[in-house]
This record gives C-alpha cells, structure tokens and sequence, in this order.
C-alpha cells in the first residue's frame, strides 16, 4: 500500500480556510439578494440548457467545491421560485428572514436528530411547542409536535381522533374491526389534503363528507347537521368535523363557534385546520371569529406560511395529550429510554408522529421569535391583512375591475371585466393577463374559479410586501389587460 492509500477517507474539506471562504462569499451573495431583491424580477422562464444541464447523471469523480458553488450561481440560484420577492402572491407561501436562514444553518452543521437523546436541540424542540401552544391559548397540559407542514400536521391529528374515536380500540384492532364505516365531516372549500388524510389513515374518499358553503364560502351548518343525522340514522360513524380558519382558495373562515357547538353535541371530534389562517388569531380584527380554536380537540398550522420563517415547519396541536401519545407511541429494543446518560431526558418525539429521523427544525422559529417577538408578528399578520383589504378597495374603485369573492383574512380574488365579453372571453383575458404578469417578472399571483369565473388570487403572506405593491399591480393588470383587448381587436 501506498502512502496515500493508507490514509482514512473524509469528507471534511482538504483545505479549511478555502472552504471558510466559500462559505463567507455564500453569506455575501445571499445577503445581496435579499438587500436588492424588490429591483429583481420575480420569475424567470428556465432556459432549454439549464434544463439539459440537470439533467445529467450521476458524476463518479468529485469536483472542486467552488466550480460547484458557480455552477449553482449559473444554473440554479437565477431561476428560483420568487417567494422572497415582495409581489410573491401566488399560493400561500412565506418570504422567510435572514435571522431564519442562519439559524438553518446553524442547525444543520449540529446536525442533530430531533426525535429522541438528552441533547438541547429536544429542549427548544420542547420550548418551541410550547410557545405555539401560547400562540393558539391552548393549554399549558396539552401536546403538541412540530412536523414538515399543514398536510402532515392534519393528518398527525386525524389520525389521534381516529385512534382514540369511542371504545373500537382502532389502533390495535384495525378499521375492519370497527362497528360500522367512520365518517369525517368538511367543507367543499376545504384543503384537499384532508381528503387525503381520510384515503391514508384507512377512511377512504366516500367516508368524507363534503359540506356545502354559503356565498362567502363559509361551511353551510344546517346542512352539516343534516349531514350527521343522516349518517347516523343509516348506522354510521360520524366522528370528526374539519373546520378551516382561512381556506387557501379565498381566506374564508368556517363558523368556528356553530362547528365546535355541533361537534360537542354529537360527540365528535373538532379539528381545526389552520394551515393558513389559524395564526391569524393574534390580528385583532379576526381573533374573535377564531377563539373556538382555544376548545377545539386538535389545530393544524403552518409557521412557514405566516411565521415567515424558512421552508418547511407546520404544527399540531392535541388537546388532549394521553390520546395523542397513546395514538402514536411504541418503544423498540433499541430505543429503550434511561433515567440519564445520552438516552435519558425528555420523552421521545416519536410517542407523538411518525417520525424517527428529523431535523432541528425548531431552532429557526426559537430564533424567530426571540428576534421579533409576538407583537412583531402580530403587527406583521395584521398588515398583510390590511394590504389585502386595501387592494379590495382598489377594485372596487376601478370599473374595468370585479372582485370575485369578499376580501378575507390576506386574500383577494379579483378579475378584469370588459362590457360585451362572454364569460369565455374574460377567462381568456384574464389568463392571458396571470401568464404576461407573471413572464414579465412584474408579480407572481395565482388563479382559482369561483362560481364559473377566472378569477386572478392575490394571497398575501408576505414580509416584504408594501401598499405601493399593490398600486403597481393593480396597474400592471389594467395596463396588460389593454394590451390584450387591442391586439385582438387589430388581430
């Protein structure tokens, strides 16, 4: 054997410094974007050779970290999504902060597992919740978990009120055991992955009950309640009613009072998910049509959406923390838990989720919060919901403008009209105007229909965002809308 070969392998950086540099020139340019980000355009096609290009397979050899560091300047960091721009409005996505990006960083190089071990990153995971939990006004005495998302956090949920739904001891005996077909109550404005919640958790699609809505797109209670009587009348199980505080197609709000009263009478479970709107509780304008969120069973939400904190942290909440641990907890051979030593401390996250292996996704909101404090938020969540309303109000006042829905929590839904179109003809004028906004980089909205029509869907969770963004866009709009209607008038 060589000399070379006798030496053990790493991956650790053959040059510390040169690696130390690379990291500060990354800092600096991220911090350069940002600083410069509102004189960028939003989005950029992605050309045919940036596509070719990752496209390539598996390299055998290495490459120098800094030609790779290029490589992603050229080839990646120019084509990216937008949702740090301040007219980022398409979905309902954050902006993210400085402050939460370094404190990514600084959990990814301690690199710890956050599922189990006497280690701190399980004390902020533990403090973190907690503080979610003052957020909601939940009780001190309840549970909670940190997971990747809305989606994973409703299903966390609905997976707790399933397994701990009456005496059929689902968990053990399965659902072919159970008395009769469970059946889980929402709205037909509801996010679609409740209904993907019920296809996974065993319930199916024709176990969920889709409830009509009223014309602000609110769950519609009588029917709901004729729904339950129904069911239970033909020897079905109701056992969960969904509420949404803020649905991510208008921002509308179900009666969350009416749901938790109808829940409690039937004896079901009341969930609320609050992917979107649940943390707009501490805006005062709309922390009285969320307080039945303080007595629901379980609250589903995103701190990614308007906790502005990076991708991707979402939370549950369980009311009652016995039925959450006894929905999910299991303890192998090799995760037996000591008094002290590396296995000892807090009890294992894992008696609460389905996951073993996760990351220290805590520490960005630990940070976050520390920097800004709850005021800050609610100052901030507050704001985006007054550029919302003022961007109704710009509709409003324009005659060549229509809003499609009423304004709710931070979204507007808005179109052009012109006298003499068909409806066909303002659908098409109206994706035409989603697309040129779009691939002119000026603003990033997205689409939706409501009652048949194309509808633009301005949905505002962003911290970057100002009032004179949305005068801009609302003369970005008009000005391409003109340009559409003459070129087919001359065509």
């Amino acid at each position: 054997m060589t000399e070379e070969t006798k030496k053990d392998l790493t991956l650790d950086p053959q040059d510390w410094e040169a690696m130390r540099s690379l990291g500060h020139q990354m800092i600096d340019d991220l911090f350069d974007y940002w600083k410069g980000i509102r004189e960028q355009k939003i989005w950029r096609p992605i050309p045919d050779e940036v596509k070719e290009y990752l496209d390539q397979p598996l390299p055998e050899k290495g490459e120098a970290p800094e030609k790779i560091y290029e490589e992603f300047k050229h080839y990646i960091f120019p084509y990216n999504k937008g949702n740090i721009h301040p007219r980022f409005f398409a979905w309902i996505q954050g902006t993210g902060t400085p402050l939460g990006v370094l404190a990514d960083l600084l959990a990814s190089g301690m690199n710890p597992n956050c599922t189990i071990g006497e280690h701190s990153a399980m004390y902020v995971d533990h403090q973190v919740v907690n503080w979610c939990k003052q957020l909601m006004n939940f009780p001190t005495e309840a549970s909670g978990i940190l997971v990747s998302g809305g989606s994973m956090a409703n299903i966390t949920a609905l997976t707790v009120a399933r397994n701990s739904f009456g005496d059929e001891k689902i968990r053990s005996r399965g659902l072919k055991a159970a008395s009769a077909q469970l059946v889980l109550y929402c709205s037909v404005e509801t996010h679609s992955c409740i209904q993907k919640a019920a296809e996974i958790i065993g319930l199916g699609t024709e176990s969920v009950r889709k409830i009509g809505v009223n014309e602000r797109f609110e769950m519609r209670v009588d029917e709901l309640e004729s729904q339950i009587q129904e069911d239970l009348k033909n020897g079905l199980l109701p056992f969960a009613v969904v509420g949404t505080s803020g649905t991510v197609n208008t921002g509308a709000i179900d009666p969350m009072d009416e749901l938790l009263a109808i829940s409690k009478k039937y004896g079901l479970w009341f969930h609320v998910d609050g992917a979107y709107g649940a943390l707009a509780k501490l805006n005062p304008n709309y922390s009285g049509r969320l307080k039945a969120l303080e007595d629901a069973d379980s609250i589903a939400f995103d701190l990614h959406k308007w906790l502005y904190v990076p991708y991707e942290v979402g939370c549950t909440l369980i009311r009652d923390s016995k039925k959450h641990r006894e929905a999910f907890a299991i303890t192998p051979n090799y995760l037996l838990q000591e008094s002290r030593g590396l296995s000892g401390g807090l009890d294992s996250l894992n008696n609460y989720g389905f996951e073993l292996s996760r990351g220290f996704k805590a520490l960005k909101i630990w940070m976050s919060l520390k920097e800004h404090g709850r005021e800050k938020y609610a100052q901030m969540i507050t704001q985006n919901s007054n550029q919302a309303e003022y961007l109704g109000k710009l509709v409003e006042k324009n005659p060549k403008l229509e809003l499609t829905a009423p304004v709710s929590m931070s979204i507007t839904c808005f179109r052009m009209i012109k006298e003499g179109f068909s409806e066909e003809e303002l659908r098409e004028l109206n994706r035409e105007i989603l697309l040129r906004i779009q691939e002119e980089g000026i603003a990033s909205p997205s689409s939706t229909i409501l009652n048949g029509k194309f509808t633009l869907r301005i949905a505002n969770t962003n911290q970057r965002t100002r009032m004179e963004d949305m005068d801009l866009l609302v003369k970005e709009v008009l000005r391409i809308g003109d340009e559409i209607i003459n070129e087919w008038v001359n065509s």
